[in-house]
């Protein structure tokens, strides 16, 4: 059973040593992620599941290691305890993730989920019917970015739909998916938007079974760089 929920942006700038000197322009959105997983560890899960999109779907164990090396950083991650692992296998939004989750001082059993963006949102729900099922008290860590298009300087140029959907899904995230905005995030707009955080977000509202129980908190919102970054807690 999914007992609490952390959704964090994945940009590898979120690492300071990565960010080198902009590192002080997302000191907010890393305090806001230290509180969200502070707020998951606190619910004392036995699993926590980090989920993010990759360029395939499949499941890394502990000790699966990921590098900042493409991005100019000579330093290395491990999910969970490090192991005899020697390949960095993790995509980058689960390197973010292992960084945020040793940032947070969990020693407990984790577990990496990668999945491949634009699937069904069938396939998603199963998803998460299947996470949540995986140990008695699940947490999950979900990596995902909002548009890409909000500035001409934006990865995605201007586009003028992407505050107006940027803005439905931090409401979504605030009130637990509530009406479903999140399970109904079309694919081929998550495209045109570049939305890396639809599939996880998908999966996310159907661990959940629903946004009648618990408490949704939207810890940040902005967009830096012309991206939309949320992180949410849900307990």
């Amino acid at each position: 059973m999914l007992v609490a929920a952390a959704v964090c942006p994945c940009p590898p700038l979120l690492v300071p040593e990565v960010a080198a000197g902009a590192a002080p322009e997302l000191d907010a959105a890393r305090a806001a992620c230290d509180a969200a997983l502070a707020k998951v560890v606190a619910a004392a899960p036995e699993l926590i599941v980090v989920v993010g999109e990759g360029t395939r779907t499949a499941f890394h164990e502990a000790g699966a290691r990921g590098s900042f090396r493409p991005f100019g950083v000579d330093a290395d991650v491990v999910l969970g305890t490090p192991s005899g692992i020697p390949d960095a296998t993790l995509p980058p939004s689960l390197a973010v993730g292992a960084w945020l989750l040793t940032r947070a001082g969990w020693n407990g059993p984790v577990r990496g989920y990668e999945v491949e963006g634009g699937r069904s949102r069938t396939v998603n729900g199963e998803d998460g019917v299947h996470l949540a099922s995986l140990a008695d008290r699940v947490g999950l860590l979900v990596m995902g970015d909002g548009t890409a298009c909000r500035t001409v300087k934006a990865p995605g140029y201007l586009d003028e739909r992407a505050e107006g959907v940027d803005t439905l899904i931090a409401a979504a995230l605030r009130d637990l998916d509530s009406d479903g905005t999140l399970a109904r995030l079309d694919a081929d707009l998550s495209r045109e938007l570049k939305i890396s955080g639809r599939d996880p977000w998908q999966i996310l509202s159907a661990a959940w079974e629903g946004g009648d129980r618990g408490t949704g908190d939207l810890l940040y919102e902005d967009a830096p760089y012309g991206v939309g970054y949320f992180v949410a807690s849900w307990t």
